[in-house]
């Protein structure tokens, strides 16, 4: 058994998502003021992170999306872990929309869990990584809800064409309490299929997305 992380670092002074602000990551304690409260020897630090949920890899459940949706303190476990997985190979290189054609190429019967590898995550921290970006269409939405998948994952900049102001890949899929994951890496370590994959957010009430450790445990 292999665990891979499928997760960039959150690290002080990020830009995940354009126009956002970057988390900032500091000491409420640092060791050297600690060590006034405790014996000589011990010391702690207690970090303080200020961030935006759009930050880093990243979960979206329905609130995110609609007022009246699941937040995460009501999404259910079973719909982020140990989810049986397939990953559809779309290079960027060739195309940047992924369609319906695309996934109804692989069989889905009995994957909970479907991962889109653009290889886009190689302009991760670059001004690239924003512009002119892999999605899935609207179509391909309808597709993926109409198999009855439980969470579409992606290596790219937003699962929807930031190009126009419309977000009709989040609406179908969230609509469907299917769970989405964006900003993805390391999807070319993982087997087309064979593994179980997990996003575990924190449980937060009234909050619609949140920062993930996605991983995929290869039997």
């Amino acid at each position: 058994m292999q665990y891979i992380d499928l997760s960039h670092t959150i690290e002080d002074g990020l830009i995940t998502y354009k126009g956002l602000p970057a988390p900032v990551i500091c000491d409420y304690l640092s060791r050297e003021e600690s060590r006034q409260h405790y014996d000589a020897g011990t010391e702690f630090q207690i970090g303080r992170i200020d961030m935006v949920a759009n930050t880093g890899t990243y979960l979206d459940c329905p609130f995110h999306r609609f007022e009246g949706g699941k937040d995460l303190a009501q999404i259910t476990l079973e719909q982020f872990t140990d989810l049986e997985g397939v990953v559809i190979r779309v290079p960027y290189q060739k195309v940047l929309a992924v369609t319906r054609q695309h996934l109804e190429a692989i069989d889905l019967t009995g994957k909970t869990a479907v991962l889109i590898h653009t290889g886009w995550a190689k302009h991760w921290k670059t001004d690239a990584y924003f512009e002119d970006h892999p999605f899935l269409t609207a179509d391909a939405a309808a597709y993926l809800k109409d198999t009855g998948v439980a969470l579409v994952g992606i290596d790219s900049h937003n699962i929807d064409d930031t190009r126009t102001r419309s977000r009709p890949v989040h609406t179908t899929l969230l609509g469907a309490d299917i769970l989405i994951v964006e900003h993805m890496c390391n999807l070319e370590s993982l087997p087309d299929k064979g593994f179980l994959f997990s996003a575990i957010p924190p449980k937060v009430r009234g909050m619609g997305t949140f920062p993930v450790r996605a991983v995929a445990k290869v039997m």
